[in-house]
């Protein structure tokens, strides 16, 4: 029988379901195959700390087309296990690479260990608007499940965005 996951209180509290929307983004996340098994490598492999990366690809009026994921350095070293900071030198590193390409950075993902894939107030606090955010649950270091996010400043809240798989 799986084991039931832990869901620490603060899930629970008022203030972190206050950042949680009741309604569906408009627009759906289309991810790649390979795009979504790197993305889920990375997030096992970092366990038992959080880890963050980079979507890459393109956005159009009806979905977020992850083509790629890039890795980037939690440079949080004081809280690693439940907060991330994205290094800024790897955003600026990727984003020059990619410049020209045809594929832009249209996302932050991260991990949250032993934890649910939902935002937290912290989360929302440090979140774009236009981004997508996808959260992936490592339990015991392997990956419980993976939610996106959309944040928007109208509703001060994050919405659930719907996940499908590219057709190619």
């Amino acid at each position: 029988m799986p084991q039931k996951k832990h869901i620490p209180k603060r899930f629970q509290s008022p203030e972190y379901l206050a950042v949680l929307a009741n309604t569906n983004a408009e627009q759906t996340a289309v991810f790649h195959q390979a795009a979504l098994n790197d993305m889920q490598k990375i997030a096992e492999k970092g366990y038992p700390n959080e880890i963050c990366g980079l979507l890459l690809g393109s956005i159009n009026a009806q979905s977020w087309n992850i083509q790629q994921v890039r890795q980037v350095k939690n440079i949080n070293t004081e809280r690693a296990a439940d907060r991330f900071q994205l290094d800024p030198n790897g955003y600026q590193s990727i984003d020059h690479e990619i410049r020209g390409s045809g594929v832009e950075i249209i996302g932050v993902f991260h991990s949250h260990p032993d934890c649910p894939a939902k935002p937290s107030p912290t989360d929302l606090n440090s979140a774009w608007e236009g981004f997508l955010y996808p959260i992936i649950s490592v339990y015991d270091g392997k990956v419980a499940s993976l939610h996106c996010w959309e944040p928007n400043e109208a509703s001060g809240k994050f919405h659930p965005v719907t996940i499908s798989k590219a057709n190619t």
